[in-house]
């Protein structure tokens, strides 16, 4: 695998159903985005902060390289400024309801991963990103029925793109330290 390729879904989604874990490719890269929106750090083997590795899952050359890979990629691309990011969640000619379903996974992981990455940038959050968690949080919880193909498809597209942009302004605020309220108070 070379450096400069992007892990894609479907890499990641194997790898998932390769080790037999209980999360999907998307709720793997939420929870690794998450992790790192808030601040979390990667100091030692990516493996250990994403809790895959297992006495019964041991992870090969490649797949250990897929995934510093896959931290690097996200790590880079949360903090870029040409606004790169994006989610890892079935292509755009998979069916709505897959790609509907894995948004919600991928939300559920964000939030736990943005939980594990510890609350000292929770007490810090701007009033507009505390409600971007909230939000993601109603759509990890919500089941939705599709009706209308059109609607319900330009429905998930903006959802799609809430979530992605509310992930960038929230590392942005925990991370880079962009949007944060200062107190200009004087005691």
């Amino acid at each position: 695998m070379r450096d400069d390729k992007l892990v894609a879904y479907e890499e990641l989604s194997s790898l998932c159903a390769r080790l037999q874990l209980a999360m999907s490719g998307s709720e793997l890269h939420g929870s690794l985005c998450g992790f790192l929106a808030c601040g979390g750090h990667i100091d030692h083997s990516p493996l250990a902060v994403l809790h895959i590795q297992s006495e019964e899952n041991t992870l090969g050359a490649r797949d250990q390289s897929m995934l510093a890979l896959l931290v690097q990629q996200s790590i880079n691309t949360l903090a870029a400024d040409e606004l790169i990011f994006q989610l890892l969640i079935p292509a755009d000619d998979r069916p709505l309801s897959e790609r509907v379903e894995a948004l919600g996974d991928w939300c559920r992981g964000f939030l736990g991963g943005f939980g594990l990455a510890g609350s000292p940038a929770h007490a810090r959050l701007s009033k507009e990103a505390q409600e971007i968690l909230h939000d993601l949080g109603l759509l990890a919880a919500a089941t939705f029925g599709l009706g209308d193909d059109e609607e319900d498809e330009e429905s998930f597209i903006e959802l799609h793109e809430f979530v992605r942009m509310g992930t960038m302004l929230l590392h942005a605020e925990c991370v880079l330290g962009r949007n944060r309220p200062t107190d200009n108070t004087v005691h």
